[in-house]
């Protein structure tokens, strides 16, 4: 029941016209039995009555009338099945772009520990193939219940009507049926369960594979993932073969028994026409809607097939449909204020699951001021950055904002006052004006070509086909990564947001190009606060101070000459980096500078 009020909730809107679509059902289905009636009076009155030959002459213009009656009732009936079909469509095809919408705004608002828990390939199966399923159903499945269960109860009641000893016999066989589909819908609920499981898995796989085609060319592994593919293609079938063949199980059981209605009618009905209970016209009115009864039995098995493959989607959709950020805004906010940009990390925890990232992580950073954080692989410095936006919370501890908790900041707010290059560089597939301009769709051409200045970008653009407006292909595809790299620091700079943090952002390009975008960040026409995350000290030695991080803590900090006399981490990479260049440069033969 839970699953009807679901859809009459989602039905809004169309409500009207679904409810017109179920009572042009049911007076369709009802008006099923008026022909065999028509059918019965012409066999009884001009076929096999005494006086037939007599009744074709007196009476004509009644036979005329009945025949023009089952002609008007067939086109009737027509016509009704047509604005029937219409309405169901339309108001399911409306339900479903209304949910469809609803789900990818639902979607959108989810947090960051939302998307770590779910594949992509498994979110398109739900917005896609689920949702069709959920749409199948109201237009198709609930149709055909309303019309079999409306034929099958004015069937009974006109069979009664003619004689209910013989509707008796006919009925015997119902329990049985009904029993047959109970078993078979006990049986094969959690099989498809498992089949929308394995869809799912199908899906993710394809996705992972094509978002991957270049790693998977670069390691020459096409093989590899055509077997893996494959692995989830044979669970897939096999499941959907399995869940088929129950069916096959039952099937002899449910065709026996509405083969058997014939059977029964031919015996029984015979029998009542030969002594006289019945006459040959009622015999014909029976015999010719007999189907409806049979019908019934025959398409329970799909029937009940979709209603578990409904349950099965439906059940993934309401996942979706009822999921609850943990971090959203309160209310959205008609002006956004722009922030002042100091930021302080008040002893802050932070924990992925049961895994400590950060312990007592203690900083502040003055508006306007450029701080570097460097450390080892998996030290902590992007969950820093991914703090400040609030992407995930804290798990003890606070991070403030001009003085405010993150967590009071209205969310949408917090987020228009920080542009972000992020360390995993996302370009859509848009032209590569439309994807500088993204945080601002209505930035001018002349910001455009301004900004791409600012990251060393305009000059290998104006070599692109069409400069500006070049597509470049899903991802990136067709840029390098220095490139990409300058065109996603272009799309964060022409914001220009009071606070901007820049994750590995420089870490394709070479030196000479880092030096142009050092020199652009440090001279930037809007106070800025900077943070910048890196591993070359070509990068950080500007910054006005320096964290280094490891092990979730901050083990040091200070300005690059500060860090160099301590001798510490940020010593050792300096040393590191330095004699590799010299070691270069003594390869080729030259002197060091």
């Amino acid at each position: 029941m839970f699953e009807l009020k679901w859809l009459w909730n989602n039905l809004k809107g169309d409500r009207a016209r679904y409810i017109a679509a179920l009572c042009l059902s049911v007076i369709g289905s009802m008006m099923m039995i008026i022909n065999p009636y028509i059918g019965q009076l012409v066999v009884d009155t001009f076929i096999t009555h005494e006086n037939a030959a007599r009744n074709l002459v007196e009476k004509r213009d009644l036979l005329i009338w009945l025949c023009l009656g089952m002609i008007g009732f067939t086109l009737l009936r027509t016509g009704l099945a047509y604005l029937t079909t219409m309405l169901y469509e339309r108001a399911s095809q409306n339900m479903l772009y209304r949910v469809r919408v609803f789900l990818y705004n639902k979607i959108q608002g989810q947090d960051m520990e939302y998307y770590d828990h779910n594949r992509t390939g498994d979110l398109m199966t739900r917005m896609t193939g689920d949702l069709d399923m959920v749409r199948h159903s109201l237009a198709w499945i609930i149709k055909t219940i309303i019309e079999s269960a409306t034929l099958f109860i004015a069937s009974v009641a006109f069979f009664f009507w003619i004689d209910w000893v013989l509707t008796l016999w006919l009925l015997i066989l119902a329990p049985p049926s009904f029993i047959v589909a109970f078993l078979f819908a006990r049986k094969v609920r959690p099989m498809y369960v498992n089949l929308r499981e394995r869809l799912s898995q199908l899906n993710s796989a394809a996705q992972e594979n094509i978002a991957a085609n270049r790693v998977v060319k670069a390691f020459a592994r096409e093989e590899h993932e055509i077997e893996k593919f494959q692995e989830k293609n044979v669970n897939y079938s096999t499941a959907n073969k399995k869940a088929a063949l129950v069916w096959l199980d039952f099937f002899p059981f449910m065709e026996t028994f509405s083969q058997a209605f014939a059977v029964i009618l031919m015996v029984v009905g015979g029998l009542f026409v030969m002594n006289g209970r019945l006459t040959f016209g009622e015999f014909a009115s029976v015999s010719a809607l007999l189907w409806a009864i049979a019908y019934p039995l025959r398409t329970i098995g799909i029937v009940i097939n979709d209603i578990q493959r409904f349950h099965a989607s439906l059940t993934k959709i309401m996942e979706i449909y009822y999921a609850r950020p943990k971090i959203k805004n309160r209310h959205r906010t008609e002006t956004v204020r722009r922030y002042q940009g100091r930021i302080e990390f008040d002893r802050v925890t932070f924990k992925y699951g049961d895994r400590p990232v950060l312990q007592d992580v203690s900083f502040i950073i003055e508006p306007g001021e450029t701080v570097a954080i460097m450390g080892p692989t998996g030290a902590g410095k992007t969950t820093i950055a991914n703090l400040i936006p609030r992407f995930y919370d804290v798990t003890e501890g606070r991070v403030l904002v001009d003085g405010v908790d993150v967590r009071e900041l209205e969310l949408d707010e917090l987020r228009a006052n920080i542009g972000i290059a992020t360390q995993d560089v996302l370009l859509f597939s848009d032209t590569i004006d439309g994807n500088i301009a993204y945080g601002d769709p209505d930035l001018p051409e002349e910001d455009t070509v301004k900004y791409a200045k600012l990251a060393a970008a305009h000059e290998f653009i104006e070599k692109m086909p069409e400069g500006y407006d070049t597509i470049i292909g899903e991802r990136g595809v067709g840029l390098s990564g220095g490139q990409k790299q300058r065109i996603a620091l272009s799309r964060a700079l022409a914001v220009k947001r009071p606070i901007l943090i820049l994750d590995d952002t420089t870490s394709a390009v070479d030196l000479e190009t880092e030096e142009h975008i050092q020199n652009s960040l440090m001279n930037l026409d809007t106070p800025c606060t900077k943070i910048i995350i890196a591993q070359r000290v070509s990068t950080t030695a500007r910054a006005d101070r320096i964290l280094i991080v490891d092990g979730g803590r901050i083990v040091e900090q200070g300005t690059h000459a500060e860090l160099l006399a301590k001798g510490g981490y940020y010593y050792e990479v300096f040393k590191l980096q330095n004699e590799g260049i010299e070691r270069q440069v003594d390869r080729r033969g030259e002197k060091p500078v």
